[in-house]
């Protein structure tokens, strides 16, 4: 018996170690597995950053509702100036553009047109001619007609004159855009001193420099003077255009005038 009892306790001295081993592999995975499992819930659980969301958000306002935020930011007091000489001026360039465009005539043809009533016609013909054209190029031909019976000499002055006129009417309305180009700025940089001088004023009844308390006058004065200038730079690009526009019609009017004369005289001597 006692021989029995000693074996058993050399068998159970002998496995111990592999029990205390299987033990601690045990517990080791239930540790791993509770950790994953933590992991996976903080994984699962954790919320969308907020900052993601308001970008998102930002991003899909239209462009419409971004203007109206920052006009509203910059105090309807200052910016609705600054619209109204947007409006005005391109309003008054659309008409101009309209206006140019619609004078533009095809020089080459009416001359083509004139010389052709005057071999076949005369005077009259001609004149028919250039009355049923419109543009200003046919008017100052018209003009000239009307004093060919006068000589040669008085249809160029007629032609000098006549074309003056022509670009006077031309040139109307561009002196209103170079108001509005002049004036939008400075209404926006009178928004700035504005602004600058309510931040001082902030300032001063404060007692103390705050960012937060200078940058709604210092907001209002960038927001107006970049309204300014962004009036103002549409407004050039309209500007320059006409100007360019003008400076065609009248460099046509001149050489078609020249080759009407011309051609009166080629017709005088012929006759």
């Amino acid at each position: 018996m006692k021989k029995l009892i000693a074996l058993f306790m050399l068998t159970g001295l002998l496995l111990s170690p592999v029990i205390t081993k299987a033990q601690d592999a045990t517990e080791e995975a239930s540790a791993e597995d509770t950790t994953e499992m933590a992991m996976e819930e903080e994984a699962v659980e954790e919320p969308a950053p907020v900052v993601a969301d308001d970008e998102i958000v930002v991003e899909d306002q239209p462009f419409h509702q971004v203007i109206k935020d920052k006009f509203i930011e910059g105090d309807p007091t200052f910016m609705t100036p600054v619209l109204i000489c947007l409006i005005l001026g391109l309003a008054v360039a659309l008409e101009r553009i309209i206006t140019l465009n619609l004078s533009t005539t095809n020089t080459k043809k009416l001359l083509a047109k004139v010389e052709d009533a005057l071999d076949q016609g005369g005077i009259e013909a001609a004149k028919d001619v250039t009355k049923s054209t419109k543009g200003p190029v046919a008017s100052i031909f018209t003009q000239g007609l009307m004093r060919y019976s006068e000589g040669i000499e008085m249809v160029e002055k007629s032609i000098i004159a006549y074309g003056s006129v022509e670009m006077g009417r031309l040139e109307k309305g561009l002196v209103w855009i170079s108001l509005f180009i002049s004036l939008a700025p400075m209404l926006g940089f009178m928004g700035t001193v504005i602004g600058m001088i309510g931040a001082f004023d902030s300032i001063e009844a404060a007692g103390d420099i705050s960012p937060s308390l200078v940058a709604g006058g210092i907001k209002i004065a960038l927001l107006t003077t970049v309204a300014g200038l962004i009036v103002a730079i549409i407004l050039q690009l309209f500007y320059n255009y006409c100007v360019a526009k003008i400076d065609s019609l009248v460099n046509d009017m001149e050489d078609a005038s020249i080759t009407l004369v011309d051609i009166l005289v080629k017709h005088k001597l012929t006759k």
